[in-house]
């Protein structure tokens, strides 16, 4: 079994007094350390029935104080969403041996700031996004590759707009956890728990 040793402990007076300022301190730890994905998150929604469930998204930087990713309005995810506005995140990079959970509620962002990451999106992913009927029964591959074939020559000398069902969201924080992975699972943990606008308590949890 790996021990998790590689890191120092983590110690309150660690941490930064902003929650998102010390997320983007060890954002930067995790891209030094020349991970694949390190904006890669899980994205933990419930859905009807209370049924919880769970992908990998991508973190897509913040909005008003707010975590972001982007989706298709109708897709599993965005369908929970609109039952439950609330989610959890999870970061895990193996490497430095450290996850954060992120838990608060859920709302869509302006059209014009979707509209404006949609169109700095690859052209490729434009067009995936606006064929894609996210999370739908599909026959079979070679029917959507119709279809994208099909969108590509609509779309062949002029730009391919937003899609109505498509943009981003934002996951405004109450609570951030930082844990830091320690010998003999007895890890560091500590937490932000938002007490006002702009005011964090930090707690540590037994690991």
């Amino acid at each position: 079994m790996a021990q998790y040793d590689h890191n120092p402990p983590l110690n309150e007076s660690d941490l930064l007094s902003d929650p998102l300022a010390q997320f983007q301190h060890w954002m930067a730890d995790a891209v030094a350390a020349g991970l694949i994905e390190p904006a890669a998150m899980s994205l933990a929604t419930v859905g009807p029935g209370e049924r919880p469930s769970a992908r990998m998204v991508l973190f897509k930087g913040f909005h008003e104080g707010g975590f972001c990713f982007y989706s298709n309005y109708a897709s599993k995810k965005g369908q929970d969403l609109t039952i439950h506005p609330h989610a959890a995140l999870t970061f895990w990079w193996d490497r430095l041996e450290r996850q954060i959970r992120i838990e608060g509620s859920v709302e869509k962002l302006p059209q014009d700031i979707s509209e404006r990451y949609f169109h700095s999106r690859p052209r490729g992913s434009q067009l995936g996004a606006y064929t894609s009927n996210q999370s739908a029964v599909l026959a079979d591959r070679a029917e959507f590759d119709e279809r994208m074939a099909a969108n590509e020559a609509r779309f062949l000398d002029r730009d391919i707009p937003l899609p109505p069902n498509w943009g981003g969201y934002r996951v405004l924080p109450d609570r951030i956890e930082f844990w830091q992975g320690r010998r003999n699972r007895v890890h560091d943990r500590l937490v932000y728990c938002r007490e006002a606008v702009g005011a964090w308590r930090i707690q540590r949890l037994e690991p």
